[in-house]
């Protein structure tokens, strides 16, 4: 039931222009062979691959003029933009890391990032500008303003001279590709390594599998997660044409998709409800959609039903972390009756179910999972003790896995499914409960639209189960409450239910929990 092996890889390609590289030297390739070919769209502005390699060169010439050298981190924080992706690459291309960051974090949580990864420069765009103060307060950081912003100088006037051309940098397999920041709003947040090889690994799979130059990409969720780039990143690679929205808008979205024709888009499960709801969803012509992902956040399975009956091409719904390690892919529209679960693991991806004692159980049994593969974090940056937090070893092999802080079980076909999140369980009289379990009986209530579970303390039960709940006009709290609870055991009966207009969630979709219990808390 799970994919072992000693050594997981993805078979290496023959394609000799998917030998390993890293994405703008892919860009370069593409400026040679198919220069005239619209590499980037956003809003008004569209650049071709001879253009964006020109210009990645200007930047490149750039940030060596400024000192940067191999293994610095250049940091970004803005929104979805010609100019971002300039950056980004154009950062690989003098051997150094970006580091894309949350533009939605609070300036103080942004500080602590830059604290973190070193960066001495920083990209920011007027979405970005909590990071303003945190450059402003930071002696040896300078900024540089992208998409017009005047918060520090113009990005068109740091640019070098048209012409310009970095110095070559030998490419490092193990070198660092970026720092992704897996959190922000409390605490220190954790800075998660990719190298150059791993994305290399990731991108040039997908590319033999997924994209071609024919294919035109969607890009409505942050280029700052991870989310994001396993998309953005192959499809670039591959030479095709991408879109970049600034920020999600579901007529937008459905408008763009028309006019550019679009064939891929990567979507969290709220896009996919929210587009689905748009008036004008079944009047737009999405005839060109080759196939659509998910990732990132809980897919519920009517939805996945919904999204292949009303949208054409295929559905496939990733499972995994931004930290790597097991991977799933369920191609929804090749196996229907497994829409409850999120597929089976990837070829080389290496999954297991451990115990609350850390060892391996019975892959049917539920437990935390954790994986292994070439896809894998090298670690937080500069952060040993949560690195080593984050890892589960084979007691027999030795083998590094990544815990995921998922609870699940494979079924009897080796078919994934996920139970909750280990930090998100409520022990409420010594029993487990699982959010997730609850919010699946508040969306069969019919005036239900939508819900989250959490847990709050209780001097009785330790923790008890209370749920926010989106609900058509008129709905009454405590008839729903009710209904719930004369459908569900003792133990998990709601304690409280309460009416919002909204339930907090990030920029990705998931819920934020730790929001629902502080505005709980504040009343």
């Amino acid at each position: 039931m799970t994919s072992h092996s000693e050594d997981p890889y993805i078979e290496p390609t023959t394609d000799p222009a998917l030998e390993w590289a890293q994405p703008s030297d892919a860009v370069r390739r593409h400026a040679q062979t198919q220069p005239d070919r619209v590499a980037l769209i956003a809003a008004e502005q569209q650049i071709s691959y001879r253009r964006l390699d020109q210009t990645i060169d200007r930047a490149a010439a750039a940030l060596q003029r400024d000192g940067i050298a191999p293994h610095d981190v250049v940091a970004l924080c803005g929104a979805n933009a010609i100019d971002y992706v300039v950056i980004m690459l154009a950062a690989l291309r003098v051997g150094a890391a970006f580091a894309p960051l949350a533009p939605s974090c609070t300036s103080d949580a942004l500080g602590l990032m830059l604290d973190n990864c070193g960066a001495s420069v920083v990209f920011v765009d007027t979405y970005g500008h909590n990071a303003v103060a945190a450059v402003r307060a930071r002696t040896g950081v300078s900024g540089i303003s992208m998409n017009g912003d005047e918060a520090f100088g113009a990005l068109s006037e740091w640019l070098a001279p048209e012409g310009s051309s970095p110095e070559a940098v030998a490419n490092d397999p193990e070198g660092v590709f970026n720092i992704i920041y897996s959190s922000g709003t409390t605490g220190t947040p954790k800075g998660i390594v990719h190298t150059h090889a791993m994305r290399w690994t990731q991108s040039a799979g997908s590319v033999q599998a997924i994209y071609n130059s024919d294919c035109v990409t969607l890009i409505s969720t942050p280029l700052y997660s991870n989310t994001t780039l396993v998309c953005f990143l192959p499809a670039l690679v591959a030479g095709g044409t991408l879109v970049l929205m600034p920020r999600f808008d579901a007529g937008a979205f459905l408008a763009l998709a028309e006019q550019h024709r679009a064939t891929h888009a990567m979507l969290v499960p709220v896009q996919y409800q929210r587009l689905l709801d748009h008036p004008a969803f079944d009047t737009t012509d999405l005839s060109c959609f080759e196939l659509k992902f998910s990732t990132s956040a809980p897919f519920a399975a009517a939805l996945k039903a919904q999204v292949l009956e009303r949208w054409p091409g295929g559905l496939t719904e990733f499972y995994g972390m931004t930290e790597g390690g097991g991977s799933c892919v369920l191609a929804a529209h090749e196996h229907p009756d497994k829409l409850h679960t999120v597929g089976q693991p990837r070829e080389g991806h290496d999954i297991r179910i451990i115990n609350a004692d850390g060892r391996q159980i019975d892959p049917r049994e539920t437990g935390e999972i954790v994986g292994r593969s070439a896809v894998m974090m090298r670690d937080y940056y500069g952060d040993s003790e949560r690195t080593r937090d984050a890892e589960w070893h084979d007691p027999d092999s030795g083998l590094r896995f990544i815990r995921s802080g998922d609870i699940g079980h494979f079924d009897e076909d080796g078919f994934v499914t996920i139970v909750d999140r280990v930090k998100d369980t409520i022990i409420s009289g010594g029993f487990n409960l699982f959010p997730s379990d609850l919010e699946a009986v508040l969306r069969t209530h019919d005036a239900v639209l939508d819900a989250a579970v959490f847990g709050v303390p209780s001097e009785r039960w330790g923790e008890t189960p209370v749920a926010f709940v989106i609900a058509r006009d008129n709905a009454s709290a405590q008839d729903i409450q009710a209904w719930v609870n004369e459908r569900v055991g003792k133990f998990q009966r709601l304690t409280d239910l309460r009416l919002v207009d909204t339930i907090p969630r990030n920029a990705i979709g998931k819920v934020s929990r730790h929001d629902l219990r502080q505005i709980y808390s504040d009343g």
